[in-house]
């Protein structure tokens, strides 16, 4: 019974103390075109706060972030850019469309090449 109890107050403390970790895509003006654009993002953005890491794509020119919701938002992480002579703004997925009559999302060719 009492290994039940702590089990249950263990689970509850985790659930209150879990991290909002959340990622965001962003583009940068001027874009990435070189291991040095990439540099200079990774070791300066790296200290603003709230942020968990950093992955840069040179080929699609994207910069992947992950971070704790509840230290910074992404108005603050694109303000970060800008200490660093970068304009970033956040690449939005395309929406997709449901079938009408299966409700299932259809996969793209791009997803799923034949």
């Amino acid at each position: 019974m009492r290994t039940k109890v702590l089990f249950i107050a263990l689970a509850f403390v985790s659930v209150c103390f879990a991290k909002n970790i959340k990622t965001v895509v962003l583009t940068t003006n001027p874009q990435m075109h070189c291991a040095n654009c990439e540099k200079k993002i990774k070791d300066n953005i790296r200290f603003e706060k709230g942020i968990k890491s950093i992955k840069t794509n040179l080929d699609n020119k994207t910069v992947i972030i992950e971070y704790d919701a509840d230290k910074t938002t992404v108005p603050a992480i694109i303000e970060g850019f800008k200490k660093i002579k970068y304009e970033a703004s956040e690449v939005k997925p395309a929406p997709q469309k449901m079938d009408a009559q299966t409700g299932a999302t259809p996969v793209s060719e791009t997803e799923h090449p034949h």
